[in-house]
């Protein structure tokens, strides 16, 4: 059978299957997809270590990370947030035997760079506001032990996938969730969002363009009576010049109304005195953009190696 085929089967029914995956679910054929665009990346064992509470006192079990230690001392590290549509996902997402997620654990921890891949709370059973505290609970976690393991807290960067880099992007630039663990907003080093979305739920072109209001609005509504969850939720409202330098990334063949999204904040952070650089991936799709953040010279995995190591922390 030809690489042509194979990838024309691989269109045709596991990116389909792993969208359904990062939303949750599985399906039989996904292996195909994994042996094209799967790289798998091995490290050492002692430097991983699982399940690791990121909140004091709490026995959920979404209250856990992973922790991808590079060798030496110093390095820089990522807090990366999954992505499932705010209520699905987990970092121990497996497809067809592939680890997606901690597989880009492993990924920067092999190009020095620590890495925390975290879980968090899911809707319904919490609302966008505890998914936000989550993720800011475990950013200070990694930024209060990383030196314990060798990594250097002044070089913190929070990045995502999909809602994973809604939720990224929103603690990065609200300072409610930052200050309410502790900490200051410059605490962040960089933000890297990966085919992220909502960060401007207001925004009417983006629903001219197909994205449906009433999905944003069951997911972040959350009881209010009004419109103010339209501004409240989104990480454009919270826009200054003292954000963080942050990279967006994106596929052009995503939806319309996510390219928009992300033009959208990219133009924002500029105009707000805040350092953005905005990077088009052609051909890659939502599906296929989160196996590319763990394979070697894939355009997403160069932009960020770059953005993190040329940083100045």
């Amino acid at each position: 059978m030809s690489r042509k085929t194979l990838v024309r089967i691989f269109k045709n029914t596991f990116l389909p299957a792993l969208a359904l995956a990062l939303g949750g679910c599985t399906s039989a054929k996904e292996w195909l997809g994994i042996r094209l665009f799967y790289d798998e990346v091995r490290i050492p064992a002692e430097r991983v270590m699982s399940d690791l509470p990121y909140w004091e006192g709490s026995d959920d079990p979404k209250h856990r990370l992973d922790l991808f230690l590079p060798g030496g001392e110093g390095w820089p590290i990522v807090v990366f947030v999954h992505g499932g549509g705010w209520t699905a996902g987990d970092k121990d997402l497996v497809v067809s035997g592939g680890d997606v997620y901690g597989n880009i654990g492993r990924f920067l921890a092999s190009r020095g760079i620590g890495a925390a891949v975290i879980s968090y709370r899911l809707q319904p059973a919490v609302t966008w506001r505890e998914q936000v505290a989550d993720v800011a609970r475990a950013v200070a976690w990694v930024h209060a032990h990383a030196a314990e393991h060798g990594g250097n807290p002044e070089a913190l960067f929070l990045s995502g996938h999909s809602a994973g880099a809604q939720l990224a992007a929103y603690v990065a630039l609200a300072p409610g969730p930052l200050a309410a663990v502790g900490l200051a907003p410059t605490v962040l080093c960089g933000a890297i969002p990966v085919s992220g979305a909502g960060y401007d739920l207001a925004d009417e072109e983006t629903y001219a363009m197909g994205a449906r209001r009433s999905y944003y609005e069951e997911r972040f509504r959350a009881a209010d009576p009004g419109d103010g969850w339209l501004r409240e939720a989104s990480a454009m409202t919270y826009l200054s010049a003292d954000a963080p330098p942050f990279l967006l990334i994106h596929g052009t063949r995503e939806w319309k109304s996510l390219q928009h999204q992300n033009r959208l904040l990219d133009q924002a952070l500029r105009d707000a005195g805040a350092s953005s650089r905005l990077v088009p991936v052609k051909g890659q799709s939502h599906s296929r953009m989160v196996l590319a953040l763990s394979k070697d010279a894939t355009i997403p995995t160069t932009e960020i190696l770059t953005f993190i190591r040329g940083a100045n922390c």
